[in-house]
Parts: structure tokens; sequence; C-alpha cells
């Protein structure tokens, strides 16, 4: 069968700011599962910057007989035109939508586009595999686990399908099917990578325990220098993005893709995520050696009250101990943090920004807390009758979503302009900057700023 599988147009936030657009591995993943008995093509609209005018041509020109879709909640709405688009086409084909929003909002999502056949629930590999079988072979969709489909006017949701217990067995993805070359931050070529799934935390404000697992997958060391040589040797890229929610959550596991990459010679940089109580020094300088330029920290709010309710189980002590670490060890440190917590007052909010002007970081992000389906935060809030909108294309993490008792719609904007701007206005950071030669992100700095105000 042919299959294309599309990631639709649409300008994220993050591409909108710093001008990147990361590779769609998800889609990478599947096309690896399928691709020994099908024909797969990868349309990655963002990075080629395609209207649905041209995903429509390259519909028509490869006729595809199963059509994938993958979004995020903001992007739900491109993902529903191209569903359209691709019935308009050809009316006997197979659409089927993927990614976390669907995963969670299954009949409403399929309410909201009649477009789609099916959606591909949770880890999506070895379900589309069984699917893609089961459509050409023209057999039951009732036995394939870990999918919501249609028959006539009926939704029908199957049981869901348990996690790869060995996620060394996925293929490595399709990055050939890309157009790799196209992938760059700050005009140098670069590409993600993911090395574990699943997230044992469980904090109120995410979905990844859900849509991954509430227990640890790690790929082992072996598997993930394999596909890291492939990565340096095939495609000559030196930069990569580890995209795992927590990379150093097994120490050890860490430590030794360190070793292996100074092992191997490579001349590489790249960053990761981490939580500040999975570091160590004698990690942090493993990391650096191994070429870590960058880790980015979740660290959320500076208020310990804020931080015990949403059950991110760390200490504002915790955080200063790893971001020293990390500074000590050469590496620079990006801190994530969120405003508009349920809990949040203006002095709670204010003692964030004030916090993460005190930490020796390099970088700073700020957002609005955003309640996406599947979190803890959306199923209260909704029971509560707290969400402002359910108009999924505002679910960007910068417009507020949940009403808060004690801080506006106004003041809660008001304050993410603060917290960027009195982070990033400060001599210590520009001139920090200026030292390291880091012209470009003066340049993307300014830019998002400039772009952030004036859009608001």
């Amino acid at each position: 069968m042919k299959v294309c599988l599309i990631s639709p147009p649409y300008n994220s936030a993050v591409k909108s700011v710093v001008g990147a657009s990361p590779p769609p591995l998800g889609l990478a993943y599947i096309a690896s599962m399928l691709r020994q008995s099908h024909e797969v093509k990868i349309i990655d609209s963002n990075i080629l910057n395609y209207t649905i005018g041209d995903v429509e041509r390259e519909l028509r020109s490869f006729n595809p007989d199963v059509v994938g879709i993958t979004s995020v909640t903001s992007s739900i709405y491109e993902a529903y035109k191209v569903a359209e688009t691709a019935k308009r086409i050809r009316e006997d084909c197979i659409v089927i939508l993927g990614g976390p929003h669907a995963s969670f909002m299954p009949r409403q999502s399929m309410e909201e586009c009649k477009y789609i056949d099916v959606i591909v629930r949770g880890e999506g590999e070895e379900t589309a595999r069984e699917l893609i079988e089961n459509i050409e072979k023209g057999s039951s969709l009732n036995e394939v686990r870990g999918i919501t489909f249609r028959r006539g006017n009926e939704v029908i949701e199957t049981e869901p399908r348990p996690f790869i217990k060995n996620i060394d067995d996925i293929p490595f993805p399709s990055r050939d099917l890309l157009p790799m070359h196209l992938y760059k931050f700050n005009g140098v070529k670069y590409t993600t990578m993911l090395t574990s799934r699943g997230c044992p935390f469980k904090c109120s404000f995410c979905s990844s325990s859900r849509l991954f697992g509430g227990y640890w997958r790690g790929r082992s060391p072996e598997n993930v220098l394999e596909e890291m040589k492939i990565i340096y040797e095939e495609y000559g890229i030196r930069n990569i993005e580890f995209i795992d929610d927590t990379f150093t959550l097994n120490q050890e596991r860490a430590e030794k893709i360190c070793d292996g990459i100074v092992e191997q010679g490579w001349d590489i940089s790249w960053g990761a995520s981490s939580r500040v109580d999975t570091l160590s020094k004698k990690l942090a300088e493993k990391m650096k050696k191994a070429g870590c330029w960058i880790i980015y920290l979740g660290i959320e709010s500076g208020s310990q009250k804020i931080l015990d309710v949403i059950g991110k189980r760390i200490t504002l002590e915790q955080v200063r101990k790893a971001v020293k670490i990390l500074k000590d060890s050469g590496i620079q440190v990006l801190g994530s943090f969120i405003i508009g917590f349920l809990q949040d007052t203006k002095e709670t909010i204010k003692e964030t920004i004030k916090f993460a002007k005190s930490l020796n970081l390099d970088y700073a992000q700020f957002s609005i807390l955003t309640p996406y389906p599947g979190t803890p935060i959306f199923d209260y809030a909704k029971r509560n009758n707290m969400l402002l909108t359910e108009d999924w294309s505002k679910y960007t993490a910068i417009e507020p979503i949940v009403k808060i008792g004690e801080v506006s719609e106004k003041e809660i904007k008001a304050l993410l302009r603060k917290a960027y701007i009195t982070f990033y206005l400060r001599s210590r950071i520009v001139m920090e900057w200026l030292r390291k030669k880091q012209f470009s992100f003066i340049k993307s700095g300014i830019k998002a700023v400039v772009n952030y105000l004036g859009g608001r």
C-alpha cells in the first residue's frame, strides 16, 4: 500500500520565535515500521514552508491509499484541514490521526472532523503496523488494540495497547525520508533523538506519564550510540538534541552514553533535558567532556508552595544546587518556568520571576500554564468549569486558558512580558552573550521579544 505521513502546515510558537522546526521524529519512527511492506512518504510541511495547497499537490501526485497525520493540541485544526483535503482528492483513502491531542480526545476529534476514519492512541509504532496490515487485508479493525475508528455512524474504541517493553526493538527513525539538510538552528544542521520513553513523576501539568507510561523505559547505551553513529557518519550532523523527558533519569546509563561518545572521538555538540534531582558532579563533568553544551531544567516555579501543590517533587535548594553543578562543569543552563498555576497569586508569580533572575541561568523560558488534554490539570479545570476556552488553536502556552482566582488574564499576560523583559534585558545576560560571541542568540532574542510584544 502507499502510505503518506504528514505533519500539517502550522506556524508553531517555537518556530516563530527561534526560527527552527524540529524533525517529526514520531512520523519517522512510524515510517520505519511500515516501509518494509509498504511504500511510504513523509511530508514535513513546517520545514518545507508548505501551505495546504502544497500538501494537496503532493497528495495528488503520490495518490496514497492511507494518509496518516500527526498533531499536537494547538495544530489540530490544521490536521483537520489536511484530512479534508485528503478525502477530497481521494474519497476512498483511509485517513488516520495520531499524536497527543487525538490520543486523549479521540471521540471529540472525530466529532470535530468527519474526515477522520481512525485515531491511533498513544505509542503508535506497533499499532500503525498492525492497523495498516488489517486495512490492506480488509480485515476487521476490532482486534487492533489502541485505536478508535468509525463503523458507519458508530465510533468504536478498542482496548489500549500495552507499551513496548524493549524499545531497542523499535527500528531507528527513517531520516532518509526527511529533508535533513533543511533542519538547522542558527544556520547549523541538527537533528533530534529520543533515547527513552515514559516518566514516573506524574506532574499535574504534564501528560507524558499518561501518553508514554508512568514508568521509564530507556534504550541501551549501545543502541543509542549505534543511531548516533549513523547520524554522525551518514548525515554529517554534529549537533543533536535529545528530546527525552529526562535524559539523566538513569545516571549510570547516561554516563555510559557519554563514555561511548568520548571513546568514538566524535566531535559533536548536544543538549538534553534533566530534572534537578537527577544530576551529579560526576555526570555533569562526563556530559561536558562528551560534548554537552546545554541542559534544559524544568524548574516551573520559584515558590516552594506551588512546587509542592503541582507535584513537582523538588525543592528550591535542589534547583540552586543543580544549576551550580552544571555551571561549574561548563555547561549552559536553560531554566523553564510556568506562571498561572491554579494556586498562583501575583506574589508567587513575582517570586518565580525573582528566583529565575537569582539563578546563574544562561537562558530562561517562561510560559503560561496550558492545561493540555491528558493532563490532570485539564481534567480538574474541565470538571470545575475553569477553562476559558476550548479553541485548541489558543493552546500555545502564551495565552491564558484557565481561570485562576487572584490573577486576571490581563495580569497574567503582563507578568509574562515582565518575566521576559526583566530576565533578558540585564547587562549580565547581554555581556555574557557578547563574551561568548553568541551574536545569533542576541539577534534571535531581540527578534523574539519584538515579535512577542508586537503581537500582544
